[in-house]
C-alpha cells in the first residue's frame, strides 16, 4: 500500500502540472481511496508535522535562543536528526501522520550551489515527506531547474498562484496543483498552497523569469469554497511561505473564512503557541531544521472534537542520528568535503543573522566591503538564512568555504553608483516601510538593510515617511543636495539605475570584486576579525536587541 501511494504522487506529476480540475479531483479521490483501505478507525489522532526553511543545513548545528534577556547558543537541527526526530512521531501513529515541508529546500549551502540543488533531491525523498510548498528561494538555479529538483520529489507539490508566463503578461496554467486532499480516520483534510508573490522583487527578477505569481486574495475564496463545499472537507489548512506579518494580515482577510490554520513559513519565526487572527489560526516553525511544528487533531466517531500544537526542539541529543540518513549525507558530501571544510579565517564573536537591526554577520561584511571598495556607504541586504556559528575547540569562530556559502550562497559582483542625499533619504524611508509598515500585508522581505559609512536613528514605530529621525555619513549630518558614492552586491537582472532597490542612481559600474572573493581577501588579511556591533542602525521606540517585526498579537520570538 506504501508503494502504491508513492506511485500515485509520483504519476500524477505530469497531469497536476497543468492544473487541470480533472486531474486535480482524479487524484484527490485515489488519495482518499487509498487512505480509507490503510485504516478505517474513526477514533484517535491525526497527526501533521511541519518543516520549513531548512536552507540545506545538512548537520547539527549552533541555534540562538533569547533566553533570561540574553544570547544562548545550543546544537540543533540537521536532516539525519531531523529524521529520527519524524520517525520517532511517525511511530506513535503511523497511520495517521502527515508530514510536511513549506519551502526554501535547495538553497542556502555550498553543497547546492555546486550541484544546482540536485543533491537534495534524494536525502528529501529519503524522508518521506506527503507534501511540499515551494518557497521563494527555490527558483535560485532558474525555472526550469526549480520544475526538475521538485519533479524529483516523490511527494506532491501544492501551489496556487505560481503560475507559466506565456510572454507579454499573459497567464497560463498553473505550475503545481494548487490544493491536495489527504483522508484520515474519516476526516477530510484540504492542503492549499501559496508562495510569496513578492518573489520578483525580492530576488533578482531573472531567477523567476518566466512565472507569474499572484496574490493569494485573487483565488483564496475560490479555492476556500472549492474545498468546503465542492470537496467537503472537514479541515482546511493554508500551507504558506509569505512570512508571518503577511500570514497574520491574511488570516484577518474575509476571504480566509473558513480556513482553519495557515502553515506559515519564510521568515523563520517560531511560533510556540498558535497565534488566533480573525478568521484562522496561524503558526510557523523556525528555521533550519532546527524545530518540528507539530498539531495533533483529536477524532471521535470520524469528527475533530480537540486540538494541541507544539514547536518540537530537535535536539541532537534527544534524536540521534539516523544511519541511513547519515550515509546519504556522506555520499552526496564526499566530492566536496575537503574544498567545504577549509578554514578561510577565524572570528573572535559568534556569528549569527537573527535580529531585526544589526547583527554580527553583515557587520563582518559591510566591514570587508567598506576596507575593500573606495565609497562614501556600503550595503549589506537584510538576509535572514544562515544559522549562527560559535567557538570551536580553538577557542574562534571559524569560517570555512562551506559557511561563506551559508552565509551567501550567491556570489554576487559588487557593485558602485551614485545617488544624491535626498535619494538616500527617500530610501531610508521606503526601507524602513519594508520592515516595519503598519499595515503587516505592506512588509516585504527580510530584516533592516545593513550599511558602513552611515548612521541612522529611527523610528521603526512612527508614521510612514517621519520614521527616520536622524542621518550622518562621514560624521556629517546627511546633505540632500550632495551626492553620495555608494557600494553593494549586483542582482542579476537588475535595471543599471539601481543599487540596493534604490531607483535612480546614477554611474552604476560593477567592480572586478564579488562578494566572495572580498571575504576571502579580507579574512587572510584581518583574521581573527571582530566584527563588534556598532549600532550604525539606532532604534529609538524599540529594543535594539528586536527580533521579530511581529507585533500587536501574542507572539515573541524565543
Amino acid at each position: 500500500m506504501q508503494s502504491r501511494r508513492k506511485f500515485l504522487q509520483s504519476g500524477l506529476l505530469a497531469t497536476a502540472a497543468a492544473g487541470t480540475p480533472n486531474a486535480l479531483i482524479a487524484h484527490s479521490n485515489e488519495e482518499s481511496f487509498t487512505n480509507n483501505i490503510e485504516g478505517s478507525s474513526k477514533n484517535g489522532t491525526i497527526t501533521i508535522l511541519q518543516t520549513t526553511d531548512v536552507h540545506c543545513q545538512l548537520h547539527a548545528h549552533d541555534e540562538l535562543f533569547w533566553e533570561n534577556n540574553q544570547l544562548t547558543f545550543r546544537k540543533a537541527g540537521g536532516y539525519a536528526h531531523l529524521a529520527t526526530a519524524l520517525d520517532v512521531m511517525k511511530k506513535e501513529n503511523p497511520e495517521n501522520t502527515i508530514t510536511l515541508d513549506t519551502g526554501d529546500m535547495f538553497q542556502g549551502s555550498m553543497l547546492s550551489v555546486k550541484t544546482n540543488g540536485q543533491a537534495f533531491v534524494p536525502l528529501l525523498n529519503a524522508l518521506n515527506y506527503d507534501l511540499y510548498l515551494p518557497g521563494n528561494w527555490e527558483v535560485v538555479y532558474y525555472k526550469k531547474n526549480m520544475q526538475k529538483l521538485l519533479g524529483g520529489l516523490l511527494g506532491p507539490k501544492v501551489c496556487a498562484n505560481m503560475y507559466h508566463d506565456l510572454g507579454d503578461g499573459k497567464r497560463g496554467d498553473l505550475i503545481f496543483q494548487p490544493y491536495q486532499i489527504m483522508h484520515r480516520m474519516g476526516v477530510k483534510i484540504g492542503f492549499l498552497g501559496y508562495t510569496d508573490p513578492l518573489v520578483p522583487l525580492r530576488q533578482s527578477p531573472l531567477y523567476s523569469k518566466g512565472i507569474i505569481y499572484t496574490k493569494p486574495e485573487e483565488n483564496l475564496k475560490q479555492y476556500v469554497d472549492i474545498l468546503k463545499e465542492q470537496e467537503q472537507c472537514d479541515f482546511i489548512i493554508i500551507l504558506s511561505h509569505l512570512g508571518l506579518s503577511q500570514q497574520i494580515a491574511l488570516g484577518n482577510h474575509p476571504d480566509c473564512r473558513g480556513v482553519d490554520y495557515i502553515f506559515g513559513a519564510d521568515t523563520h519565526e517560531r511560533v510556540r503557541k498558535p497565534i488566533q487572527a480573525e478568521y484562522t489560526k496561524i503558526v510557523e516553525p523556525g528555521a533550519f531544521g532546527s524545530f518540528i511544528g507539530r498539531l495533533d487533531l483529536k477524532v471521535e466517531n470520524g469528527k475533530i472534537t480537540g486540538e494541541k500544537y507544539q514547536l518540537i526542539e530537535v535536539s541532537p541529543q534527544k534524536y540521534p542520528a539516523k544511519k541511513e540518513i547519515v550515509e546519504i549525507i556522506d555520499q552526496i558530501e564526499k566530492p566536496f568535503k575537503e574544498e567545504m571544510n577549509k578554514v578561510l579565517g577565524y572570528s573572535t564573536l559568534p556569528l549569527y543573522r537573527n535580529f531585526v537591526v544589526e547583527n554580527t554577520i553583515d557587520t563582518m561584511i559591510v566591514d570587508a566591503l567598506k576596507w575593500k571598495v573606495n565609497a562614501d556607504v556600503v550595503l549589506s541586504n537584510g538576509f535572514r538564512f544562515c544559522p549562527p556559528r560559535t567557538a570551536g575547540k580553538e577557542g574562534k569562530v571559524a569560517i570555512t568555504e562551506s559557511y561563506l556559502h551559508d552565509m551567501l550562497p550567491v556570489d554576487s559582483p559588487i557593485r558602485t553608483a551614485k545617488a544624491t542625499g535626498q535619494q538616500i533619504a527617500d530610501w531610508l524611508e521606503k526601507e524602513l516601510q519594508n520592515v516595519f509598515a503598519q499595515d503587516a500585508s505592506k512588509r516585504f522581505g527580510g530584516w533592516l538593510i545593513r550599511f558602513k559609512g552611515m548612521q541612522v536613528e529611527f523610528k521603526a514605530f512612527e508614521r510612514v515617511g517621519h520614521r527616520v529621525q536622524k542621518v550622518t555619513i562621514a560624521g556629517e549630518p546627511l546633505d540632500l543636495t550632495k551626492t553620495y558614492v555608494l557600494c553593494a552586491c549586483e542582482r542579476d537582472g537588475d535595471p543599471e539605475d539601481m543599487i540596493c532597490r534604490m531607483r535612480g542612481v546614477k554611474e552604476g559600474t560593477n567592480t572586478s570584486f564579488t562578494l566572495h572573493s572580498i571575504m576571502k581577501e579580507y579574512l587572510q588579511k584581518f583574521s581573527p576579525i571582530t566584527p563588534t556591533l556598532r549600532h550604525d542602525a539606532k532604534i529609538l521606540d524599540a529594543p535594539q536587541e528586536l527580533l521579530s517585526q511581529v507585533s500587536g498579537v501574542d507572539y515573541q520570538f524565543a
